[in-house]
């Protein structure tokens, strides 16, 4: 009932859209389209007796004259995964389309474990809806990873010429992004993923030296975390694994949900550093209902998801000012050039990188010292793997 009771609260209280219908423009600009990451938030988001089959409002913001709406749909990460929760989130995904496409929406936001279900390209959606423009978002996303990368391990005190980074997902676009990224800044980059056909493949096209197991991966600085696949997350065992044996793990976790999840930070924080990334930061955003949307979200003021500031910078480069470098692109796809091209949106904007949070906390620090060994302190964990460097 509080979720009905909020989406009462910002319909009442939404003056920007109202003043929209009255003077006949579209009501909405961007839609970002949504599973549920877990149990959790399907009881933020909807009552306990709601429709399976259901899609409904999400927060709402606004940017630089751009409005965007999350429409969450009734499907959780976990049954994406099935066989009968995929084909009940792609009916309702198109039905959010269409909810959308009638509000005057003309980008589309494939969001969280979304982005695959049309398929690599989401032809049967540009087939259905010609004249709306689908992302999967990681573009941007990717660009503020880069970024929230480099200055995490700045900010720690690590030197990229020597550092040793793990690239969790490595072959999936976020992980494939960072890695040839930091191999461009000089660190010593080693990517890592449970299907070993398709890391054998990334190592092959990019030269990226791979692990096919953590026993054997050797000793890290930096763990970054691009999936959220339960064979692929972290756990306190591979935390000892990976760290160097004089210091803590810097994680980047980019995934959503997180790879290094809430219980299992807590059960080795005292030897990692933990950094939520893949983030947007504006002075300008706005939310609808402030904090009781951005923290429906889990996130901090004027902060975003990277794939949704995406959206917001499509529709504002497309359908403002018409930039023709932005037009005709598919935007399933993830390269350099649509990083920069995004990248070059985001500053027109004002969209930068948050201040580190983790779990919606700010990192106190990135020192990466272990905690002294004395009278009464726990002994650290630590186990030697196979290939220690």
């Amino acid at each position: 009932m509080m979720a009905d009771a909020w989406r009462l609260l910002l319909t009442m209280t939404d003056v920007r859209r109202a003043w929209r219908v009255l003077t006949d423009r579209p009501h909405l600009d961007v839609a970002f389209i949504t599973n549920l990451r877990d149990e959790a938030e399907r009881r933020r988001f909807f009552h306990a007796k709601a429709d399976l089959h259901q899609h409904a409002s999400g927060p709402r913001m606004h940017l630089g004259g751009v409005t965007g709406e999350v429409r969450g749909i009734n499907v959780t990460a976990e049954e994406i995964l099935t066989r009968a929760g995929r084909k009940r989130a792609k009916a309702v995904f198109m039905d959010a389309v269409a909810w959308a496409h009638g509000e005057g929406a003309r980008v589309v936001l494939l969001a969280a474990a979304t982005k695959r279900l049309f398929g690599h390209d989401g032809a049967e959606l540009k087939a259905r809806f010609p004249d709306m423009v689908f992302t999967i978002g990681d573009n941007g996303t990717a660009h503020l990873l880069c970024q929230d990368v480099e200055r995490a391990m700045a900010r720690a005190g690590l030197d990229k010429s020597r550092a040793r980074v793990f690239v969790v997902g490595a072959y999936g676009h976020l992980g494939r992004a960072v890695s040839q990224h930091l191999m461009g800044q000089g660190c010593d980059v080693v990517g890592y993923g449970t299907n070993w056909r398709l890391l054998e493949a990334f190592s092959a096209e990019t030269g990226t030296p791979v692990s096919l197991s953590l026993e054997n991966a050797g000793f890290f600085d930096v763990v970054v975390t691009c999936t959220h696949s339960t064979d692929a997350k972290l756990t306190p065992a591979d935390v000892s694994l990976l760290r160097q044996p004089d210091r803590k793990l810097l994680v980047v976790d980019v995934a959503e949900p997180a790879n290094l999840d809430e219980r299992c930070l807590a059960a080795c924080q005292r030897w990692v550093v933990r950094q939520d990334a893949g983030n947007g930061h504006a002075a300008k955003l706005s939310y609808l209902l402030g904090p009781l949307s951005y923290r429906k979200l889990r996130l901090p003021a004027r902060t975003v998801f990277g794939c949704f500031a995406e959206a917001l910078a499509l529709h504002r480069a497309i359908f403002t000012e018409h930039n023709p470098l932005m037009l005709g692109r598919d935007w399933f796809d993830v390269n350099p050039a649509q990083m920069a091209l995004v990248a070059g949106t985001f500053e027109d904007m004002g969209l930068g990188l948050p201040e580190p949070h983790c779990f919606g906390q700010p990192v106190g620090s990135f020192d990466l010292s272990l905690p002294e060994v004395g009278a009464g302190a726990l002994a650290l964990p630590y186990r030697t793997p196979a290939n220690a460097y």
